[in-house]
């Protein structure tokens, strides 16, 4: 298997390039899409076990998809600040959160993009509850994707967003990443698709995607 070669960097994701190594890259698209601001968001999973802790979108953006627990950050908060925020809000928890990733996208016609702070969080105090926005549901993480003890069932990859089967690995090994991906409209599926994506690892022994 051929190791990719290395881009001198990737819009959005320059800070410790140096330090990545990537692990698959794709899409239709030759460029990046342009950007003139950001906007920060957080995004937190948590782990018990060999579990771990998706939400059921009810509503708003990504409805019916399965996603950590986030949220923009607001003026005057730090990002961790946030993520903890939107976890206690969402999930009805609080957790030691760690710092695990960064994912940044842009979709086509729209001049902002999204800089997505990772969480991840092992254990967690409090009641896990439902909210307005997310279902809480725990699902399995043993390595053939598939319940253990008949408690859990396996992670539902084709109801989570399209690119994280790439980085959602590395999420579970507990291995620091980054990634960016680009999305465009598919006027005959009637939704957002991504035309371009770059994932890596920071060091570690990640093998490279097929």
């Amino acid at each position: 298997m051929s190791i990719p070669s290395m881009p001198e960097s990737i819009p959005g994701l320059e800070k410790d390039f140096n330090l990545l190594r990537e692990t698959v890259s794709g899409g239709t698209s030759t460029r990046w899409m342009d950007h003139k601001k950001v906007k920060f968001y957080t995004n937190a999973f948590i782990f018990h076990g060999n579990k771990v802790l998706l939400g059921y979108k009810k509503r708003g953006f990504g409805l019916h998809k399965y996603n950590g627990f986030g949220g923009k950050v607001e003026l005057g908060e730090t990002s961790l600040e946030a993520a903890a925020r939107e976890l206690e809000e969402e999930a009805g928890i609080k957790s030691a959160l760690k710092h695990i990733g960064i994912l940044f996208f842009l979709s086509d016609g729209e001049d902002c993009a999204f800089h997505i702070d990772i969480y991840r969080g092992d254990g967690f105090a409090g009641v896990i509850t439902e909210s307005e926005e997310m279902r809480p549901e725990w699902f399995s993480t043993s390595a053939d994707n598939s319940p253990d003890t008949g408690e859990a069932p396996s992670i539902p990859y084709e109801q989570l967003w399209e690119t994280d089967p790439y980085w959602f690995p590395y999420l579970l090994s507990n291995t620091p990443f980054r990634g960016r991906a680009d999305f465009r409209m598919d006027s005959e599926k009637g939704k957002l698709l991504p035309c371009k994506w770059w994932f890596g690892v920071l060091g570690g022994s990640a093998e490279v995607a097929d």
